[in-house]
Order: C-alpha cells, then structure tokens, then sequence
C-alpha cells in the first residue's frame, strides 16, 4: 500500500458575502485509507469537498493533492492533470439524463483519452462489471434505475479514468439499509483492491463504523475532531458526544458487536 499524504487542507478559510463557513479548517487525509468526514446539516462538509476540487474559491490557506499544490499553481493544464488522478461521485449521482449507462461511464474517457470506440466500450463495460451491474443494464437510461443502482453508475464512472483517490459526497444518501450496507461493502473491497485512497462525505453512522478508517468532525466551521472511531467515542465535544453516543449510535454498536 502507498504510504504518505493524499491530501493536505491547511487553515482553509472558505466565505459566501459576510459569512465564513469553513474557518481555518485543517485536514490530512492519508495515501490508502477511506477517510470519512461528518457534520450537521449546513456545517459545510460539501463546501470543504468542492473546495479542495476547485468548484468554490477560497479566501485563505493552502490546498495540496496528491504533491500538487492547488492553491499556488493556477495553469489550467495542471489542473487537468490533477483531475485525471481523482474521481467524484456526487451526492445525486450527477448522472446525464440522456445519456445510457454506459455513455454515462464513457464520459470522462471521451474528455481525458484517445481511446478507440471497442477499447472504450470494453473499459465501461469492466468498470460497470466492477461495481456489480449486470449487462442487461447497460443501455438503460437513468430514469429506468433505482437509486441503488444510480450510485453504482455514478461510482463506475468516478473510477473511469483508473484514479488513485475518490472523493464520495454522501454515497448511501437516499438508500435503504440493506442497499446502503451493500454499497459501502463494495467500496471498501474497491478500495483494498484497486489501492484506492478514498475522502467521503457521510452522515450514516454504520459507513463511519464499519468502512472509514479514521474520521473528521466539522462543527462551527472548525474540525472539533479528528481520529479514528474509538477516538470519536472517547470525544467530549457536546456535537461529537450526542452523535456518537446518542441512542441510535448505541443501537448500532450493539448490533455491530452481535455481528462480530
């Protein structure tokens, strides 16, 4: 497993008109671990995502991924360089509506490679084959998948372009359970397998206890925490305590330790 830092937030300061939301916000996530990160609603776990790829200016600090400074280095081609290196499932899927599963899949490789239409078409096909979608849905639409199927499009053409990190913004978001369980199984052998380093934004306990190496809490604009679960569970801070301490968080420990 590669050893050393992926990505490097230092004092990231991020603002929309006399609002600061991410206040000197500072996180190291390292080379080969799934890094989840959490917060309440509106704490601004997505602004952090979009951030460190580029989608929202920042008012200060340094961005740095996978040895390439964001923050200083503004020439549009290093930018794209960088991108190659990373894949995005976004919290909706981001699907395009007109596009069948497979062109959904193609998409990246028709902006980023040369490929030849046959060696384009058998990349899709291993990468849908990788996240579990059977061939007969292929050449279906978006609007003919069920959610859980929409996530395993959008994750096949997150690892399109063979990247070395994934960043997942709520990838169980809008699943059932059983579905969402299945869904972090599958990231976390993706992970083990293709060496994967992965930055997901989560609110679902069960992904934080049983897929996420180590964790960042976002309260207040600040990072009040930062560790592994066990670190979280020895946390006093009043947001981290009733999150990972409240009732629901004791249901599932108790289930997780029946199942172990």
């Amino acid at each position: 497993m590669t050893t050393g830092t992926a990505i490097d937030v230092r004092d990231l300061v991020v603002g929309f008109g006399d609002k600061t939301v991410l206040d000197h916000v500072s996180v190291e996530v390292k080379r080969g671990e799934i890094f989840g990160f959490v917060g309440g609603s509106g704490s601004g776990k997505s602004v952090l995502l979009r951030s460190i790829i580029g989608l929202l200016p920042i008012r200060g600090g340094s961005i740095e991924v996978l040895d390439q400074n964001l923050t200083r280095d503004k020439e549009e081609e290093a930018h794209r360089a960088i991108e190659r290196r990373w894949g995005i499932l976004f919290q909706q899927g981001a699907l395009f509506s007109s596009l069948s599963v497979l062109q959904n899949v193609q998409f990246p490789m028709r902006e980023y490679l040369k490929l030849s239409g046959r060696l384009m078409r058998e990349m899709a096909e291993a990468k849908l084959d990788m996240v579990g979608l059977k061939p007969d849905d292929w050449n279906k639409l978006p609007s003919e998948l069920s959610g859980g199927m929409v996530k395993r499009v959008a994750l096949a053409r997150a690892l399109a372009l063979d990247p070395e990190l994934v960043f997942l913004d709520e990838p169980t978001s809008g699943l059932d359970p059983i579905s969402a369980g299945e869904f972090d199984a599958l990231i976390r052998t993706l992970q083990r397998t293709l060496e994967l380093t992965v930055f997901m934004i989560t609110h679902d306990l069960e992904s934080l206890y049983t897929v996420c190496d180590r964790i960042g809490v976002l309260a207040g604009g600040k990072v009040v925490a930062l560790g592994t679960i066990e670190t979280m569970l020895r946390s006093e801070h009043p947001w981290v305590k009733s999150y990972f301490r409240g009732k629901r968080a004791d249901v599932l420990a108790r289930r997780l330790a029946q199942e172990a």
